[in-house]
């Protein structure tokens, strides 16, 4: 998967990875259903970048790094 890729490409530590690895798919469980099967794999892009925006090393919650990512992503869709 693409977006698994980027997250595994950013300068995190093992335990950091996890974390975020944990929040997109927790986060695009509660969005996917808006996406077509065409928009998914830009959509779920989207969702990695936003995510890799919120975080930081100490990351350690991967319910407040999701919702922080889902309100990162809604705000770019609301601006479109």
């Amino acid at each position: 998967m693409k977006a698994r890729r980027l997250i595994e490409s950013s300068a995190y530590g093992p335990e950091t990875l996890h974390v975020l690895y944990q929040a997109l798919d927790e986060a695009w469980v509660e969005i996917a259903h808006h996406f077509g099967e065409e928009d998914s794999v830009h959509a779920r892009m989207r969702l990695a970048h936003a995510l890799l925006a919120i975080a930081r090393e100490d990351s350690r919650d991967p319910e407040l790094l999701k919702k922080g990512a889902l309100q990162v992503m809604a705000l770019g869709y609301r601006d479109k």
